[in-house]
């Protein structure tokens, strides 16, 4: 059996079992799964069907290698890399939370473990060339995302969107957020004119963290 066939057979059994969202961003409000909401499970899988997977880091790029045990064949999946720097954190804490996002969202590509929906514009527009995006790094200093990679547009929105994710959930208060977006204004700018429903996705995300600071006052 290839390691593809495997991999199939993994994701259809995953899918037969019961995943809980233990994750929960109470200032953007919605929850998220955690690795440990699934990846004992996957563990479970892999050593009935004699997959085995290895995460592992470079400068720019993260990578999940799945091996058959059988045969030796593999898949590799990959993600860019994405610094953040957290507020009050060091520099090791940094490090440790974005590898456990890539961890998290390798595993989850891996799987076809899906959070959120998309739901598709019922008017049927011609797709457009996919436009490249300039190396934009952020302001510098805390609450700033460093896009270290960005082969692609797609790569590019990801790390933009997995590096604000990241801060808001560490955010502690109103003027957090607002540091969060002022040092990023050049990244929200382009991200804009890259993919204005995506830009719309992370501003309601902001608004929903200022809101619940200013509920609390």
């Amino acid at each position: 059996m290839s390691v593809h066939k495997k991999l199939m057979q993994a994701r259809i059994r995953l899918q037969g079992t019961k995943l809980e969202k233990s994750g929960l961003n109470k200032f953007a409000g919605y929850k998220y799964f955690e690795l440990g909401d699934f990846l004992p499970e996957i563990q479970n899988i892999f050593n009935d069907l004699g997959l085995c997977g290895v995460v592992s880091y470079d400068a720019s790029y993260a990578t999940l290698t799945i091996t058959d045990t059988d045969d030796g064949t593999v898949i590799v999946i990959s993600s860019p890399m994405a610094a953040a720097e957290l507020k009050g954190a060091h520099p090791i804490q940094n490090l440790g939370a974005v590898e456990t996002y890539q961890r998290r969202y390798l595993w989850m590509t891996a799987l076809e473990i899906v959070e959120h929906d998309v739901i598709d514009s019922s008017d049927k527009k011609e797709k457009a060339e996919p436009k490249m995006p300039p190396k934009v790094m952020g302001g510098g200093g805390e609450w700033s995302i460093k896009v270290t990679a960005g082969a692609d547009a797609d790569s590019w929105l990801k790390v933009v969107t997995q590096g604000v994710d990241l801060m808001l959930s560490a955010v502690q208060s109103l003027e957090d957020v607002m540091s969060i977006y002022s040092n990023n204004k050049a990244i929200m700018d382009e991200l804009k004119k890259l993919d204005d429903a995506k830009y719309k996705e992370v501003m309601a995300k902001f608004t929903a963290a200022k809101l619940k600071f200013k509920k609390e006052k």
